[in-house]
């Protein structure tokens, strides 16, 4: 294990501003989604486009149909290997996806046809592995489906609190594919997720400010749920980010 490697930072980005930001920081890769309240899904083409115009920023693009979990139809799965096409010709430099067998288990099958529709293109399984009935298992699996990198937070809600198992990832993996650390991360525990050896760290640094509607009325919420407050914007909190930079650096 290697703590004094130069990691490399991903930033959680749902807009084009957010991945402006990201580039002007100083963040290495964005990974560009849709619909924060879903967990990120796929974003739009003309997003990806004005995102893979942006200088000195890798693009890696969500590849999800939908919120919920990973079982895919046929159908679906089919969605998938078309948007990374699509991902690939509005300028990627990468793509992100997890999918998983009913049991709970890594569907290695499907996953190496995503890596292999992805060539050229690096290839991110995402917090699916998370989600699996045997993590190291699930982590095996993965490095055997052909992913150059798995983003983890060890198989509970918060990096920080699944860290023993982010540090049996970087253990299990031996150098055979990145170990990328998310969900939760910040400054105050930066440094702890970077001395476990991990390859990068992936954060949203969000915080949501009042966005410039004067009137809003008050009979129509427009997600069908009252308790989202759909005037207020997510944005990326700057000191947060150049908080994490400074301290993983």
């Amino acid at each position: 294990m290697n703590n004094s490697k130069l990691l490399k930072t991903e930033l959680c980005a749902y807009s084009v501003e957010a991945c402006r930001v990201a580039a002007r920081l100083g963040v290495n890769r964005v990974e560009l989604c849709a619909s924060p309240a879903e967990g990120g899904v796929t974003p739009s083409m003309a997003t990806i486009e004005q995102v893979a115009a942006i200088e000195g920023l890798d693009l890696s693009v969500m590849i999800r149909p939908r919120g919920g979990d990973f079982l895919y139809s046929d159908e679906e799965f089919q969605t998938m290997v078309r948007d990374i096409h699509y991902a690939r010709e509005a300028g990627a430099t990468g793509v992100v996806f997890g999918i998983l067998t009913a049991d709970g288990r890594v569907d290695v099958e499907r996953t190496r046809a995503l890596v292999e529709a992805a060539h050229g293109m690096e290839t991110t399984f995402h917090r699916a592995v998370d989600m699996t009935e045997d993590y190291a298992a699930a982590v095996e699996a993965v490095i055997e489906a052909g992913c150059d990198r798995i983003l983890t937070s060890g198989g509970y809600d918060k990096a920080i609190d699944g860290i023993d198992n982010v540090r049996r990832a970087v253990e299990i993996s031996r150098g055979r594919i990145e170990i990328m650390a998310g969900s939760g991360v910040v400054a105050a525990n930066a440094e702890a997720l970077k001395n476990v050896g991990v390859d990068a760290l992936h954060f949203s640094a969000k915080k949501m400010v009042v966005g410039g509607m004067q009137y809003r009325n008050p009979r129509i919420s427009m997600g069908g749920s009252s308790a989202v407050d759909e005037f207020s914007l997510r944005v990326v909190d700057e000191a947060e980010v150049t908080e994490i930079l400074k301290l993983i650096r």
